[in-house]
């Protein structure tokens, strides 16, 4: 089946559950050259065994294929809790794309596709997922459950922020005013992942570790996925002809070639985005380049890493 077949039938992603659902076999398929080696064998229905705890639940074919020790898991075990939560701010939604596919994707899009990807993860481990989207108000919150019908409920909320129509809407957002909602709401330990581009000024940014502060006082695990685009946004690489260079959430624009000041640019993004990571070591928030260029399996790496540690 061609992937990109499924893109864009409607708003965004034709199946989104699809495409997640390729995206973690495919990652799976590769994971035995991964620290994760045999974990794909039976993920759904194993977990790695802890010295210490009981061996009468060791599955040992399983041993005698990967030379690992696992145990089988049941249903009636409570697995984690997880809260995604998705920046939708207008910049979110650079750069502009025409027709989704694994190969075009935007900030928003790629957001919401390893968000579904997890889910996918997840939903195999039986772990409860919850979700929060925002952009200048307060969009969309549920907490954590694992049913069915939750699945397919938030596979239809990440769908709708793909919807082309918001991407010419200028939404601006401060996101530490939404993580100090989501800090109160949450009220049992969580993993919690935040998809955001992280595009805010001095003061927003100290707010915003202020806010991921709360989650963390609250005993929460904090993953920021940073999101943004390597070619685009980091290297500044486009052509030198004359561009008119315009701020999608506040309309601000100046006329410049690239060259005259790439190097500086480059320069400014390279400090701010290295102060962040170490803003994120300081208050011990795992820091995660989500690079869209660069696909799903750091994503999805790091997913597996947080659980590990969590569980």
């Amino acid at each position: 089946m061609d992937i990109t077949s499924e893109l864009n039938k409607t708003s965004g992603f034709g199946n989104l559950e699809l495409l997640a659902r390729q995206v973690v076999e495919g990652f799976i398929s590769g994971m035995h050259k991964s620290p994760f080696h045999g974990f794909s064998a039976e993920f759904a229905e194993h977990k790695i065994y802890n010295p210490g705890e009981s061996t009468k639940h060791i599955d040992w074919k399983l041993y005698a294929k990967t030379d690992r020790l696992y145990t089988k898991r049941y249903e009636e075990e409570t697995n984690l809790r997880c809260h995604l939560i998705l920046d939708n701010s207008s910049s979110m939604h650079y750069p502009e794309v025409q027709k989704y596919s694994l190969d075009t994707l935007n900030k928003i899009s790629f957001s919401a596709l390893a968000s579904a990807a997890i889910m996918n993860l997840m939903k195999r481990q039986r772990d409860a997922v919850g979700m929060s989207v925002y952009s200048e108000d307060y969009d969309f919150y549920t907490g954590e459950k694992g049913s069915e019908r939750h699945h397919h409920m938030l596979l239809d909320q990440l769908s709708s922020v793909l919807n082309p129509a918001f991407a010419k809407a200028s939404k601006k957002t401060k996101t530490y005013k939404h993580l100090h909602l989501i800090a109160e709401k949450l009220k049992r330990r969580s993993l919690v992942f935040l998809f955001s581009d992280m595009l805010q000024d001095d003061l927003e940014q100290e707010q915003l570790f202020e806010a991921l502060q709360h989650l963390k006082y609250n005993k929460h695990e904090v993953v920021l996925f940073h999101t943004y685009s390597k070619e685009k946004e980091y290297n500044f690489e486009f052509n030198n002809s004359p561009r008119k260079f315009v701020d999608v959430e506040s309309g601000a624009s100046i006329n410049l070639y690239a060259d005259s000041i790439r190097d500086v640019y480059k320069s400014a993004v390279e400090t701010y985005f290295k102060n962040l990571e170490l803003q994120c070591a300081r208050y011990k928030i795992k820091y995660v380049p989500a690079v869209i260029e660069k696909g799903f399996t750091p994503i999805l790496t790091s997913f597996l890493v947080a659980r590990q540690k969590f569980v």
